[in-house]
C-alpha cells in the first residue's frame, strides 16, 4: 500500500507527496533538474551525492530502467522527488520499473509532490537541506534544520575509484583522475582512441606523473571545489606537465590550482538544455549541465582565458590557457543525458596532446 510521506524543507515549507521505495528518512541538499528524460543516467551520476534531486518534468519512469544507461554503479542521489512516477513502463529497451530500480539501490522516492511550486521555491529562496519523512513533518523539521551536510572530501571520497584500472587499447594514454567520473566521459575518451588508467581522487601528482601519460583529465564529482585543498595542490603540481582537460568539478579545480575563485550559486544549473556561447565564435551549443558552484570571472589570472559564457546568466562556461597546454569546461561534453553538442571538446584535448607530442594523432 502507497504510503504518506513528507518533503520537508529547512525554511519550514512542506511538501506532501507518496512514498516509493524504501520509507526510511533520507536528509540532504534538496536541487532541481530540468532535463526531460535521462533520469537514470542523473540518479546514477556521482556528483548528485548526498542530494535531494526533484526532476521538474511532471512524468518520470515511463520508459523504465536497464543496465546500459549507468553513468556508475550506484544510484548517487539520496532520494528522487517526482510528481509523477510511472509504475508500468512501456518500452523495448526496459528491464525493470524505476520503482523496482530504486528499491534494489535502497534509495527511496517521493512522488506525487508538487513539483512546480517547490521549483519555484528552490529559485527564489536557493538550494537548502530537506529531508523526506513518513512521520510528523513538524517534528521532523529540527532533524532537517540541525542535520550537517557531508563535507566535499567525505562526498569525493564516496565516488572515486577505490583503485587504479585501465580502459581501451589505443596508444595515446591520459590519466583520469576519479573525482566522480561519469561513465559517458570515459566512453568519449576510448572511442577517440585513447587508453585510459583511472585513479582515485587521491591520488597524488608524483604517482599520476609515473604513469607516464601523453595527457589528464579532472573529471567531474560531488561538492564545493573549494573545500577539496589536496586535490587543488594536486592539480598545481600538473599544471605544464601534460596536457590537462577538466570537466565540471575537474574545470574548477583547475582554476583554483591557479589562483582563481569560485562560489555557490543560489540554485545551480542542472538540465539538458542550458545554452552556451562559444566566445572565440559566437557558436552556442545546447549543454548538459549538473553543478552547484562556478568560477568568478572577477580576477580572474592571467594564464587563463574565458571560452565559454552562460547564456543564461553570464556565468563562466570555459577556460582556456594562455600559457601552457590545458583547457576545461563546466558543462558536460559527453552528455548523458542531453545533447551531444560539444563533444568537440575532447577532440580539442586530442590536439592538445598532438601539439605537445610535435605531431598528428592517428586515434
Amino acid at each position: 500500500m502507497p504510503k504518506p510521506g513528507y518533503l520537508v524543507l529547512e525554511n519550514g515549507r512542506v511538501f506532501p507527496g507518496v512514498l516509493v521505495g524504501p520509507h526510511r528518512g533520507v536528509i540532504g541538499e534538496v536541487v532541481f533538474n530540468t532535463s526531460m528524460t535521462g533520469y537514470q543516467e542523473i540518479l546514477t551520476d556521482p556528483s548528485y551525492a548526498g542530494q535531494l534531486v526533484a526532476l521538474t518534468y511532471p512524468l518520470i519512469g515511463n520508459y523504465g530502467t536497464n543496465r546500459e544507461d549507468m553513468e556508475s554503479d550506484a544510484v548517487g542521489a539520496a532520494a528522487l522527488i517526482t510528481s509523477e512516477l510511472c509504475l508500468h513502463p512501456s518500452n523495448w529497451r526496459a528491464e525493470k520499473s524505476l520503482a523496482a530500480f530504486l528499491a534494489e539501490h535502497g534509495v527511496p522516492a517521493l512522488a506525487g509532490v508538487d513539483t512546480r511550486a517547490l521549483t519555484l521555491c528552490l529559485r527564489e529562496a536557493g538550494t537548502m537541506r530537506g529531508g523526506i519523512t513518513s512521520k510528523d513533518p513538524e517534528g521532523f523539521l529540527e532533524r532537517v534544520r540541525s542535520h550537517p551536510l557531508p563535507s566535499s572530501e567525505e562526498l569525493v571520497g564516496r565516488v572515486t575509484a577505490r583503485r587504479h584500472y585501465t580502459l581501451g587499447t589505443g596508444q595515446i594514454h591520459a590519466v583520469v583522475v576519479d573525482f566522480g567520473a561519469k561513465r559517458g566521459i570515459l566512453r568519449a575518451l576510448v572511442s577517440r582512441g585513447l587508453r585510459l588508467t583511472v585513479v582515485p581522487a587521491a591520488t597524488s601528482a608524483e604517482e599520476i606523473l609515473e604513469l607516464k601519460p601523453d595527457g589528464i583529465v579532472l573529471s567531474n564529482g560531488p561538492g564545493d571545489p573549494a573545500e577539496l585543498v589536496t586535490a587543488s595542490k594536486t592539480v598545481r603540481s600538473l599544471i605544464g606537465r601534460a596536457p590537462i582537460l577538466g570537466i565540471c568539478l575537474g574545470h574548477q579545480l583547475l582554476a583554483l590550482a591557479l589562483g582563481a575563485r569560485t562560489y555557490k550559486l543560489k540554485f545551480g544549473h542542472r538540465g539538458a538544455n542550458h545554452p552556451v556561447r562559444e566566445l572565440a565564435t559566437g557558436r552556442v551549443h545546447i549543454t548538459s549541465q549538473n553543478h552547484g558552484y562556478a568560477v568568478s570571472a572577477a580576477g580572474l589570472p592571467s594564464q587563463l582565458a574565458i571560452s565559454h559564457v552562460s547564456l543564461h546568466d553570464g556565468t563562466v562556461e570555459g577556460l582556456r590557457s594562455q600559457s601552457f597546454p590545458a583547457l576545461s569546461v563546466q558543462f558536460h561534453p559527453e552528455a548523458g543525458p542531453g545533447p551531444k553538442d560539444t563533444g568537440g571538446i575532447f577532440d580539442e584535448f586530442l590536439e592538445l596532446i598532438a601539439g605537445r607530442k610535435g605531431g598528428t594523432l592517428c586515434a
